[in-house]
């Protein structure tokens, strides 16, 4: 049985990833990567924008994995996967920014799924230290 009523229950699901906290517009990631700001590891870069003014309502997340670098689709999925899910755990420590994610090389294959998530995280680790300003 459903306990929501009807009509009432969350348009959200907790664990999501909802649009509000996504890049999808063009001019949006066109943005970003024209700030020229990043932050480099082995396999990716973190490619960063302030949000000034009236578009300081928390942090968005777009995610760049070329398929010349992955080449099968279920790869590139669980990288995607892999950082959504490191964004939505750190995301309420994260300053008001544009965030791009990017592949920048090819990980080993196959792919180690520890090593990326650590990878990402410290990646977003450094993000929150990092003091982002308009």
């Amino acid at each position: 049985m459903n306990a929501i009523p009807p009509g009432k229950e969350s348009r959200e699901r907790p664990a999501g990833f909802p649009r509000r906290y996504r890049l999808t517009r063009t001019d949006d990631f066109s943005s970003v990567f024209s700030f020229r700001k990043a932050i480099r590891s082995t396999n990716f870069l973190l490619h960063y924008r302030p949000r000034g003014g009236e578009q300081t309502d928390g942090v968005r997340l777009g995610l760049v994995v070329a398929k010349r670098l992955l080449r099968r689709s279920v790869d590139r999925n669980l990288v995607k996967r892999l950082v959504r899910e490191s964004f939505r755990r750190r995301r309420p420590e994260l300053p008001s920014c544009d965030l791009i994610v990017r592949l920048a090389a090819k990980p080993a294959l196959p792919i180690d799924k520890r090593a990326l998530a650590g990878e990402i995280r410290k990646l977003l680790e450094k993000m929150c230290i990092l003091d982002v300003r308009p």
